[in-house]
């Protein structure tokens, strides 16, 4: 019992801490709370994010405010054709000493950080994204035939503009398949836009407090998957997700004729992540079949496609999501 009740107390505690983290974010990124929330989630989870949205919607300032009031050393990227691995992960170069003798010393690139900003991502060559593969899934990058640790915690916020694709190099499955979640920034609405204006045009801005240390934040992560998850929520994970394979058995016609292929196992463990995160964000200890609902489209919509009939129908990843969610919801309550 008192192991139960010292786990409610550390929640409860980092509930407070995640209040006012959200707080001192929101007086820099003003408004946006579904994008904040999102981006909380993918630290929260140790995971990374893919942030989709039109130029000047503050995803860099989102970025930047992050790495302040997490604690974290933060670097950015701003992804070109011309960029080399090289300028990403950094190169052996030789030095000469005083005496004459000649030895390879490593030089680090931007990526050993914490917190890392891959601006336009989509924008730098296949081989270039491709360095990224292995520092997103092992956090390790290996140099001239040497491993070479990062973090932890280590994190990639990457954006991309949807709209612009000319110049661009869409990111292949398996690396879409590394970030945690997909996270659409859109426009602001008015009076948020409002309150932008306001706050950012005068002789001063609000500045961001730190409120985690690097410590803080990977007790954190470690305590999230200490959140029990109910065995209704579970279900409804693993339902959701194979819901969406169209080779399944018992799929429903509309997924077998639209989905090229769908989401695999990553998923699965990106949604038990993610709801718990959620969870705590919302002030509560423990998930519910709402939060997986709530993160299906950040979490499956970079894992799936359409067929070619479907994208040449008009057919939308989004819609297919929450219908498909809500039909496994109205099959729950009718059992």
């Amino acid at each position: 019992m008192s192991d139960t009740a010292d786990l409610v107390a550390e929640i409860e505690a980092l509930e407070d801490k995640l209040a006012r983290a959200k707080a001192s974010i929101t007086r820099r990124f003003i408004g946006q709370e579904r994008v904040v929330e999102l981006t909380l989630t993918a630290l929260l989870c140790g995971g990374h994010a893919l942030l989709i949205g039109l130029p000047g919607l503050g995803k860099t300032r989102l970025v930047e405010t992050l790495s302040t009031v997490m604690g974290l050393q933060g670097n950015r990227i701003q992804f070109t054709p011309d960029l080399m691995p090289a300028d990403i992960l950094g190169s052996e170069v030789l030095d000469t000493a005083a005496d004459g003798s000649r030895a390879f010393r490593f030089v680090p690139g931007p990526i050993f950080c914490q917190l890392l900003m891959a601006d336009e991502i989509n924008r730098a060559s296949p081989r270039t994204q491709s360095a990224l593969l292995q520092a997103m899934q092992e956090h390790v990058v290996t140099v001239a035939g040497q491993d070479r640790p990062l973090g932890p915690p280590f994190h990639v916020l990457a954006t991309q503009n949807p709209i612009e694709q000319e110049g661009t190099y869409p990111l292949p499955e398996a690396q879409l398949d590394r970030f945690l979640v997909q996270i659409d920034v859109p426009y602001p609405d008015r009076e948020t836009e409002r309150n932008i204006l306001l706050a950012t045009t005068g002789v001063s801005e609000e500045a961001a407090t730190e409120v985690f240390s690097v410590a803080e934040l990977l007790a954190a992560q470690t305590l999230l998957r200490r959140m029990p998850v109910g065995e209704s929520v579970v279900e409804m994970i693993l339902d959701l997700v194979r819901a969406f394979r169209p080779e399944e058995p018992g799929v429903s016609d509309r997924v077998a004729e639209t989905v090229a292929w769908g989401p695999g196992p990553r998923a699965a463990q990106a949604l038990m992540m993610t709801v718990r995160a959620r969870a705590l964000l919302q002030g509560r200890l423990a998930p519910s079949v709402e939060d997986v609902l709530n993160m299906a489209r950040p979490v499956l919509s970079h894992r799936m496609a359409l067929t070619f009939a479907a994208r040449a129908r008009g057919d939308s990843l989004a819609d297919l999501i929450d219908d498909t969610a809500a039909g496994l919801i109205r099959a729950e309550a009718a059992a």
